[in-house]
């Protein structure tokens, strides 16, 4: 385990032991979108549909690292949005459901596509929704913010909230534990 896992010189870790080899055996996360990707607030125009969504460039590039080095993910997520769907094109994301009501099919149908098991995926869910597709997760991560029942069911739980870091968190998680985020930084560096 590192030493000091965050900015804040906190290690999360500490709380959730299991997450470390968990997260050492993912091959794909799965992202909710609102409360996960997003805070979580829908902003309603004067038309009366959904007019704005705010995502972290951070969770980005967390996103993009993950790519890099072979590791997939995908969206799962109850809601539509045509902004969501232009994130998702930009980050280079493939597998994205959205408008899905039972998401453990969805994850279920994403997994055959990829020839993966359940163990193989990283869930990052926020409330009851994300029950069906997290129960068969190797790893569940919930953001900060995340609803209580759905922290007590998490294998980790992020210092930041979604919106703001919380999927970066996750992704240096699993960098970290696969000895990759290092070798990432390094780059970034020179």
């Amino acid at each position: 385990m590192p030493s000091a896992f965050n900015t804040h010189n906190t290690n999360p870790l500490t709380q959730y032991p299991q997450a470390w080899e968990r997260a050492g055996k993912v091959k794909l996360l799965v992202l909710d979108v609102d409360g996960v990707l997003t805070n979580g607030q829908v902003w309603i125009g004067a038309d009366g549909k959904e007019s704005l969504k705010a995502f972290d460039i951070q969770d980005g590039l967390g996103i993009k690292l993950l790519e890099q080095c072979g590791i997939l993910t995908a969206i799962i997520t109850g809601r539509s949005s045509k902004m969501v769907l232009a994130r998702c094109e930009e980050l280079g994301i493939k597998h994205v459901h959205m408008g899905v009501e039972n998401k453990a099919v969805a994850l279920e149908q994403t997994l055959k596509s990829l020839s993966l098991t359940p163990a193989d995926c990283a869930v990052m869910g926020d409330d009851w929704p994300d029950f069906q597709m997290m129960k068969n997760a190797g790893l569940r991560i919930c953001p900060a913010q995340g609803h209580e029942a759905v922290k007590e069911f998490a294998h980790f739980v992020t210092t930041l909230v979604g919106g703001n870091g919380a999927v970066r968190e996750a992704c240096d998680l699993i960098l970290k534990a696969q000895d990759r985020y290092n070798e990432l930084l390094k780059q970034a560096r020179s």
